[in-house]
């Protein structure tokens, strides 16, 4: 045991001895043939830099995606639980209709700072016209039973920021005045989901594969069912 506790010591140190030593000097000890010259050009350092400050859009991008994802989730639920009365279970009909206007507010702000994100995009760069009008980008066309469909995956983004805009804007000024024109325009809320759905299940760089695009999937059909719940609670708003 102390021979091997010896042996290792000994190793370490010489380890430690030829670390310390100049590369220059480890060349020339080994072989005449080799030389070391230095690379001209950034530093690795330098290179991870500039790809971050490069890649920051993409950054912003994919976050505020997926925080629109998480809020729209938790606006559909709330939306049930105000209808079907579970929510009060949990809130007091004020802070529950606060808490849930909220997260409209909060979700249109996301889906807002993921479309500008874009324009700030050097890999994938979007034009300012290609983010508000549906079908005028040329990313990621789509093809659907065969048959060419443009930028659809991406207009349904779009689709959704306004259909989203306009639950909103009509629920802020119309839920008391215009209660049945609110609640027309209000059921849209699920096909703007589904919008979002497919948005993201053909254009998200993390949903190709794997647990994400399961828990994408599972996303899809908890709101499809919460629709249908919805559905038969049309009445009772």
């Amino acid at each position: 045991m102390k021979n091997y506790l010896f042996i290792g010591i000994i190793g370490a140190i010489f380890i430690m001895a030829v670390s310390a030593l100049p590369v220059s000097a480890l060349a020339s000890s080994q072989s005449p043939d080799i030389s070391v010259t230095s690379i001209q050009g950034p530093s690795v350092t330098k290179k991870l830099q500039n790809r971050a400050s490069s890649s920051w859009p993409w950054y912003i991008t994919r976050a505020s995606g997926i925080t629109a994802v998480a809020l729209l989730l938790c606006l559909v639920i709330s939306g049930i639980g105000l209808v079907t009365g579970y929510t009060y279970r949990f809130f007091e009909p004020l802070t529950a209709w606060a808490v849930h206007k909220a997260l409209g507010l909060t979700m249109i702000v996301a889906v807002a700072i993921h479309g500008i994100a874009l324009i700030f995009d050097t890999y994938v760069p979007f034009t300012i016209a290609q983010i508000l009008f549906p079908f005028a980008s040329n990313y990621r066309p789509a093809v659907l039973f065969g048959a060419k469909v443009g930028t659809l995956w991406v207009a349904l983004g779009i689709f959704a920021f306004y259909g989203l805009a306009l639950i909103i804007i009509t629920s802020l000024i119309w839920i008391d005045k215009k209660p049945k024109i609110w609640k027309s325009i209000h059921i849209f809320s699920y096909l703007v989901a589904i919008m979002v759905f497919f948005h993201g299940l053909y254009l998200g760089t993390d949903l190709t594969h794997g647990i994400f695009r399961t828990t994408w999937i599972l996303f899809g059909i908890i709101v499809f069912i919460a629709a249908v719940i919805r559905l038969f609670r049309a009445r009772s708003v």
